[in-house]
């Protein structure tokens, strides 16, 4: 099934300039891995060397935070919505991966 998925604007360079686009999967795990078959190189604006989520990276399925759900083996289905949010924060650091 394919569920919609919101795409930040520091990503829409990947995705074609299309702020939403559409992944398969019955969780976010697999509706991640399909966002990369479609768009390569997202995964690595995700994920960190390790495999990890990057920190700065919080998933919300239909306005919920995965990190309060069952993280990346959360369930979804086709009326779900999951949105990619860049962590915004002040300070001096930069990172640059979103770029």
């Amino acid at each position: 099934m394919a569920v919609k998925v919101r795409i930040p604007t520091p990503l829409q360079s990947l995705t074609n300039g299309e702020p939403e686009v559409r992944g398969r999967g019955s969780i976010l795990r697999e509706v991640l891995a399909d966002l990369e078959a479609q768009f390569p190189g997202i995964r690595g604006r995700l994920y960190d060397e390790a495999g990890n989520l990057r920190r700065f990276v919080n998933l919300y399925v239909n306005d919920e935070d995965v990190r309060f759900l069952q993280g990346e083996d959360t369930a979804v289905g086709e009326t779900d919505e999951i949105s990619i949010i860049p962590a915004i924060a002040g300070g001096r650091a930069v990172d640059t991966t979103w770029r």
